[in-house]
C-alpha cells in the first residue's frame, strides 16, 4: 500500500470543510420541502389545530442544518492494512470497515453543487448484497487517487483468496 507522506499511518482523514455547504444546502432544501407539505393538513382540510405543525418541522430543519459543520467533521475515514475504516455520525456514530478483497467497484461521483466546488464523493460496492458506503465531500484529486490506490489494493487482495 503507498502511505501519503503528509499523514502517519492509522491517522483519520477528514472530508473537506466545504462539504458543508454541499450538506447544509441538502438538508435546506429537503427542510424547505417539509415545511412544505406539513402545510397540507391546514390548506387542504382547514384543520385548525395543525397550524403548529410547519413550525414544529421548520425548527427542527432549523437546528439540523445547524448541526451541519459539526456532522461534516465527524466524517472520516483510515486507511489500514486490510480494510478501509469509516466513520460518520454524532448521536449515533457509525464504524464501518470495509476488506479491500471484498470491494467489488470504487465509483467516484459528482453532483452539481459539489462539482461546483470541486468536490466527489467515493461509493464502495462490497460483495454484501446491500452494502454501499459512501465518503463524501472529497477533493476531486483525492477522490480519484484513492479510487485508484483501492482499485490495486482489491485485485491484489482479491487474487489472494
Amino acid at each position: 500500500m503507498t502511505a501519503r507522506l503528509d499523514v502517519a499511518p492509522g491517522d483519520w482523514l477528514r472530508v473537506s470543510a466545504r462539504y458543508v455547504v454541499v450538506d447544509a444546502v441538502g438538508w435546506a432544501v429537503s427542510g424547505a420541502v417539509a415545511v412544505g407539505v406539513s402545510f397540507l393538513p391546514w390548506l387542504a382540510f382547514h384543520w385548525g389545530w395543525a397550524w403548529p405543525l410547519p413550525i414544529v418541522v421548520g425548527v427542527v430543519a432549523l437546528v439540523v442544518v445547524g448541526l451541519t459543520p459539526r456532522r461534516v467533521r465527524a466524517i472520516g475515514y483510515r486507511l489500514r492494512d486490510d480494510d478501509l475504516l469509516v466513520r460518520r455520525g454524532l448521536a449515533w456514530q457509525r464504524f464501518l470497515a470495509v476488506p479491500y478483497g471484498r470491494m467489488q467497484l470504487v465509483d467516484v461521483t459528482r453532483g452539481p453543487l459539489a462539482r461546483a466546488l470541486g468536490l466527489a464523493e467515493l461509493r464502495f460496492v462490497t460483495a454484501a448484497a446491500s452494502s454501499t458506503i459512501v465518503v463524501p465531500g472529497l477533493p476531486v484529486a483525492e477522490a480519484e487517487r484513492l479510487r485508484d490506490e483501492l482499485v490495486a489494493l482489491a485485485e491484489s487482495r482479491r487474487a489472494g483468496l
